[in-house]
């Protein structure tokens, strides 16, 4: 009955434009709670009296770390659950659920391994990452703790995956949500209330975290799910490579991130200070905002070409992602173009520090600018994602980050000073967006002919 649920779900059948919206819409909402994780984290630790700049900085020089967690939680999950819908869309039930099974197995496995790693030499690393004396203290609380959580962040991201490549986006989105509530309820308590500072904010996203980590995998245990999380399942399987292959590129998306923040942070403290290093936090969140609709627009659309290109069904595949490129295109344009318009307002949620505030105020407008053209590249990747192109996306990671984005923003600061390290991100942006919109192209009519 699971299974006929499955295919009920309209990714096959239903109108490609309505699918897609519909899909999308509890997918931009659990991206939304998802985001609020650092955003209200970062927005309550800010207005601590007296420490709350200094407080956020340090939390802000760990963000490298939460990437790399997170972006190991893509690796099997953003590979997983389109190799799973796939699958669905060729009818191959067993299939998908030893897929399911063998990426809980190595979610697990991942986070142990990084738990204990992370642990043990987070203090020299937070420095490398651009703590100062008067941040580390804060960093270094904040991340012995959170680290405790990392099973938990592992597999309500990777798991969670498998619940939308199912068409089940609102209980997805569901999922999210209970362990953003209990964030939102249980940081002001332990920050403010207890008195724990950034300890508090940690404790609070440990514990939303394992709440979502309960609701997911119990729902993927039951008759409710397509795809059914079966112990027997729960393996090392060589079924993991091809899961590996596709997760790379969205991996190298966010490890190179990781990359990038420790580039900036590191770069800002050199050319400017620790009000530098806190404006790139504030930046930095406001822009995962607009990762926010792209994101969700991506997880949603991409099990329609997911399923679709698995049944062959190249009609239905050509819409979906023509809504990609829309979608993509026309909500990263339309949000950056509200923050560069109100930088200091925004700035504003996080600090009352006028010097802080004055920087982004400045920079944010150069820094978003290219996003626009980099919609071309958001659109690009979630088709390739969702057509199984493992290669091609590898590709557009690693070319807009380490090729472009990281060279400028270490050479950049010698002609123009700590103002280069922001106009390094518009330039990337744009050229990766017209290399991707090519890439596209050529990939897409070599695999029409191919089905021919």
């Amino acid at each position: 009955m699971a299974h006929t649920d499955a295919l009920d779900s309209g990714l096959g059948v239903t109108p490609v434009p309505r699918l897609a919206l519909t899909m999308s819409f509890p997918a931009i909402v659990a991206q939304t709670a998802n985001a609020s994780y650092t955003i209200i984290d970062r927005m309550f630790i800010g207005h601590i009296p007296e420490v709350g700049n200094a407080a956020m900085t340090g939390v802000g020089i760990c963000f490298p770390i939460l990437l790399a967690v997170t972006a190991f939680a893509s690796l099997i999950g953003a590979g997983g659950a389109p190799r799973a819908s796939i699958e669905l869309g060729r009818g191959n039930f067993k299939k998908a659920e030893r897929i399911l099974g063998t990426s809980t197995a190595f979610l697990v496995v991942i986070a142990l391994t990084l738990t204990a790693v992370l642990q043990s030499v987070k203090r020299p690393i937070l420095y490398v990452f651009g703590a100062s004396d008067a941040t580390i203290a804060y960093a270094t609380d904040f991340i012995t703790i959170y680290l405790i959580g990392t099973v938990f962040v592992q597999l309500t991201l990777g798991l969670n995956s498998f619940i939308s490549a199912q068409g089940k986006t609102t209980v997805a989105m569901v999922s999210v949500l209970i362990g953003t509530g209990a964030s939102m309820v249980l940081d002001p308590v332990f920050i403010f209330v207890f008195g724990w500072g950034v300890r508090g904010a940690a404790s609070a996203n440990v514990i939303a975290q394992l709440i979502s980590t309960v609701w997911i995998v119990l729902f993927l245990s039951s008759g409710r799910s397509a795809i059914r999380l079966r112990p027997a399942n729960i393996r090392i399987d060589r079924i993991i490579i091809p899961v590996l292959t596709l997760g790379l590129a969205p991996f190298i998306m966010q490890i190179t991130e990781c990359l990038i923040n420790v580039v900036f942070n590191v770069g800002l403290q050199r050319y400017g200070g620790d009000d530098y290093v806190t404006s790139i936090t504030i930046i930095t969140s406001l822009i995962q905002i607009v990762g926010v609709l792209t994101g969700g627009f991506q997880q949603g659309i991409q099990p329609i070409i997911g399923f679709n290109f698995g049944a062959r069904n190249m009609r239905r595949v050509r819409q979906a992602i023509r809504m990609a490129f829309v979608t993509q295109i026309a909500s990263a344009t339309a949000l950056v173009s509200v923050l560069a318009a109100f930088p200091g307002f925004f700035a504003s949620w996080f600090t009352t520090e006028q010097t802080v505030i004055d920087i982004v105020t400045r920079m944010m407008p150069i820094f978003v600018c290219g996003w626009g053209v980099f919609g071309i590249q958001l659109g690009a990747q979630c088709a390739f994602v969702g057509m199984g192109q493992a290669g091609q996306s590898v590709f557009l990671a690693v070319f807009r980050k380490v090729i472009l984005l990281v060279p400028l923003a270490l050479l950049l600061p010698h002609w123009l000073g700590v103002d280069g390290i922001f106009i390094a991100e518009p330039i990337s942006d744009a050229t990766s967006g017209m290399v991707a919109g090519l890439l596209f192209l050529i990939t897409y009519r070599r695999i029409r002919r191919n089905l021919v």
